[in-house]
């Protein structure tokens, strides 16, 4: 008679199963939860620390070789999967954005280095993840983010919430689709500080995984508003390689440091340019110089995006290269960034859950 699967069985082998990122045990990191036995097929539910978590199959080929064939008895594995998020990741005064798991600032030092196109791209490849992905235009002087999706309507309002545009699978929630194209912003900053109160809290975001910030360029009032009202995941830093925007570059990565706020990784963006006709690449802006400022923080460098005429006028058309040309070769390179983010998206819950996210650090003066 051949022998019955156990309970115990099963979590002996699954003791040495790891997390491929944090590289612990996933039982340790309790991550497996509600094991049983039924029959010959062993059920659990899997709680990832990120919805889009990009090792997702590696972690389930992983369990299924340590499980089937080994434990004697069983012959198939059925994975539930669900995410579990550190919300306010123990900062105090913060606030949630109700539904809202993840919440990704999309920074740059200076104007002019695509961060926007990034944005709205890497929001996309999210996305294509399975993930439920909202984009938050905070550049409220130069809101970009409606032309790049083509965002021509003006959002409702519902039982006292704005409901967001939708583009393409996102929630999209801009000023640029609130007042005329042609009028100038001329706020201060307690205004400004009302308007992203608005955004992040009477918005109707419903259930997301990820929402993406388009911030402004530079270090000012809605970075500074943004770090002290809600718990940010973490920040990514937008450059390109030449030696003036690195500089820029590095004051915000100290801004965000004192404000407590994890620094995700760096792109590099425009880096180099790949000439349809011959193959020839030419470094327009220098070459490296996002990987080389990574490396010298000891930050993670999550890859470059090439100076591509069809990233460039995808946006301007409102067709994003990922939503338009998904099988591209650029677009696949917005799909590897897109997973090196959520892996250190990961990496942040982590050890948000496990203790505090940073040190505390000198507090920047409240204008």
């Amino acid at each position: 008679m051949p022998e019955q699967p156990t309970l115990a069985a099963l979590e002996d082998a699954l003791a040495h199963v790891q997390d491929p990122e944090l590289h612990r045990p996933l039982m340790q990191l309790g991550m497996l939860k509600n094991l049983r036995v039924e029959g010959t097929t062993a059920r659990m539910r899997v709680v990832l620390t990120t919805p889009a978590c990009p090792l997702k199959d590696r972690i389930e080929q992983e369990i299924r070789a340590a499980v089937v064939g080994v434990v004697p008895g069983i012959q198939a594995v059925q994975l539930d999967w669900d995410a579990n998020v550190s919300r306010t990741r123990g900062l105090p005064g913060r606030r949630d954005v109700e539904g809202v798991r993840n919440i990704v600032a999309i920074s740059a030092g200076k104007g002019g280095v695509g961060k926007t196109t990034v944005a709205v791209n890497l929001a996309l490849a999210l996305q294509r993840t399975g993930a439920r992905v909202g984009l938050l235009d905070t550049d409220i002087y130069g809101p970009n983010v409606p032309i790049m999706l083509g965002l021509r309507d003006r959002p409702e309002s519902v039982d006292g919430r704005i409901v967001p545009l939708q583009a393409d699978g996102l929630k999209v929630m801009s000023i640029g689709t609130i007042i005329d194209p042609d009028k100038p912003v001329v706020w201060r900053g307690p205004m400004l500080a009302n308007a992203l109160q608005q955004f992040l809290f009477e918005v109707a975001w419903g259930e997301l995984d990820y929402l993406v910030c388009d911030l402004p360029p530079g270090t000012g009032d809605i970075q500074l508003s943004l770090a002290q009202t809600i718990p940010l995941t973490g920040a990514v830093i937008v450059t390109t390689p030449q030696d003036v925007s690195i500089a820029d570059v590095t004051k915000g990565i100290a801004m965000f440091t004192q404000l407590r706020v994890p620094i995700l990784g760096v792109i590099e963006n425009m880096s180099g340019f790949l000439c349809p006709h011959c193959g020839e690449r030419t470094d327009i802006f220098s070459r490296g110089g996002g990987r080389v400022l990574a490396e010298t923080r000891n930050l993670p460098f999550l890859g470059e995006i090439p100076l591509d005429p069809r990233i460039r006028t995808g946006g301007g058309d409102g067709r994003p290269l990922v939503a338009a040309m998904p099988e591209a070769p650029e677009a696949a390179v917005f799909q590897h960034v897109a997973a090196q983010l959520a892996a250190q998206v990961s990496q942040a819950n982590f050890r948000a859950q496990a203790g505090p996210v940073m040190p505390s650090g000198p507090r920047l003066p409240v204008r």
